[in-house]
């Protein structure tokens, strides 16, 4: 979901910050960065467990019904979303902490000194900055939509009733599992081919912009 760039991109301006602390909270938002998806997918198959789960144990004392979510049609998919995005906000937040080590401070004091302060100062001086940042986590964040298969993977195997399936998923399950290795090479094909479409449309955007710079 394109909702973790925003996201991404708060998270990024608040550790951008120095006080006491900080370090802590630094690493705790890093450490979805550098663990294994499968260990993700893992701690949420867990944390969705109707009934040893947290979210299942915070319903019953609230005196409500669990909901198994990994079970249900419709909240498997809501409920892969939502683990996909720790992960996929650590990852966006990195890309666009990058991005603002390379902000022109020059720029920022000039625009202090005109006054221009909060989200004055975000929209016209500090975004334009980190336009690249930004085209980099779209076409990240897409590509990794469309490649998702761990969490899928482990949280419900394409289920239930195939409603979690993605292409990454079905390419390894006619593959491996029904034995059509060509039928699971054309979706991998398809795959590589819309990822190839996105990562063409970031180089020339790229190019573009290092063009009009010059």
């Amino acid at each position: 979901s394109l909702l973790v760039i925003p996201l991404g991109l708060a998270l990024a301006l608040f550790l951008n910050q120095n006080f006491k602390g900080m370090r802590f909270i630094k690493s705790f938002f890093y450490f979805p960065f550098v663990i294994n998806l499968v260990v993700v997918g893992l701690i949420f198959a867990w944390f969705y467990n109707p009934k040893y789960g947290l979210l299942g144990q915070a319903f019953s004392g609230l005196g409500l019904k669990p909901i198994p979510i990994l079970s249900d049609e419709i909240y498997a998919t809501y409920g892969i979303i939502f683990a996909s995005f720790w992960p996929s906000i650590a990852y966006t937040m990195i890309i666009y902490i990058t991005g603002l080590t390379g902000i022109n401070r020059e720029m920022i004091e000039a625009g202090r000194i005109d006054g221009a302060s909060g989200f004055k100062m975000l929209w016209h001086i500090v975004l334009p900055q980190l336009k690249p940042a930004t085209l980099i986590a779209v076409v990240v964040t897409i590509v990794g939509a469309l490649r998702s298969f761990d969490l899928i993977a482990i949280m419900t195997a394409g289920g239930p009733w195939g409603s979690t399936k993605v292409l990454a998923y079905k390419m390894y399950e006619e593959a491996l599992f029904n034995f059509r290795m060509g039928y699971g090479a054309a979706v991998a094909t398809i795959l590589f081919l819309l990822m190839d479409i996105y990562i063409a449309y970031f180089l020339y955007n790229l190019y573009k912009n290092e063009k009009g710079a010059k």
